[in-house]
């Protein structure tokens, strides 16, 4: 009995914790992609949608590379087992813009997706 009501407990503090640090991570990567992408926007006057992936004068790109992220399968997203952020840019300015957005997937859904702006806006603010 006493297991039963400690396993009761203990099992969704667990998974909120685990959701917590996957946020987290997801969360650490998008603002990479904004720093890096600041710094694309001084250098080429415009922002890139493409993440992953060796930069060229025809493709620039940022060239994401982060431990327990795939951004080199497809240059426009980058992926684990919990969220897929991708980003959209308009270049139709001045200003040009963009969106990171953090799509979950998997144990993350109920945590829900995550956004980042070119201003700085972060959606929903109340996970960020």
């Amino acid at each position: 009995v006493v297991i039963g009501i400690l396993a009761a407990i203990g099992y969704p503090s667990y998974i909120s914790y685990v959701q917590r640090g996957n946020r987290a991570a997801a969360q650490q990567l998008m603002l990479d992609i904004a720093s890096r992408q600041q710094q694309h926007l001084l250098d080429a006057r415009a922002y890139t949608a493409t993440l992953g992936g060796a930069p060229t004068a025809a493709t620039p790109s940022l060239n994401i590379s982060q431990q327990g992220w795939d951004c080199t399968t497809t240059t426009t997203k980058c992926s684990n087992n919990y969220y897929d952020i991708a980003m959209s840019t308009v270049s139709a300015g001045p200003p040009p813009t963009y969106t990171i957005t953090a799509t979950a997937k998997a144990q993350q859904l109920s945590d829900g997706n995550l956004t980042l702006t070119d201003t700085g806006t972060k959606t929903p603010a109340a996970k960020w």
